[in-house]
């Protein structure tokens, strides 16, 4: 061990004592649960279901295809909201940035 995994382990803002192996293994549990969980999902939900638009419109899938498809679409638009906000900050910082080196 070098001085700096002593220092990388004996840190004081270090969160918890968990060796790194113990942390991937418990991700890899809960990445393996998560499958399961929508691999269910996904076989008793297979059902063709019809999804009507406007003008008469029609789009026929199975269930599970069209809540991961809703699911997808919610996420783009938050990801996309979320970013327009971080772009604000960014630029607000910036220009706060800019404002204290002419001080």
């Amino acid at each position: 061990m070098t001085v700096k995994d002593v220092r990388r382990y004996n840190s004081p803002f270090r969160a918890t004592s968990i060796e790194p192996i113990t942390v991937r293994v418990l991700l890899l549990v809960v990445k393996l649960v998560l499958f399961l969980l929508l691999l269910g999902l996904a076989v008793r939900n297979s059902d063709v279901v019809t999804v009507r638009y406007f003008l008469g419109l029609e789009w026929q899938a199975p269930l599970v295809l069209v809540i991961f498809v809703a699911f997808a679409i919610g996420l783009v638009m938050g990801l996309m909201l979320c970013s327009i906000r971080l772009l604000r900050n960014h630029r607000e910082l910036r220009s706060l940035r800019k404002l204290a080196r002419q001080e």
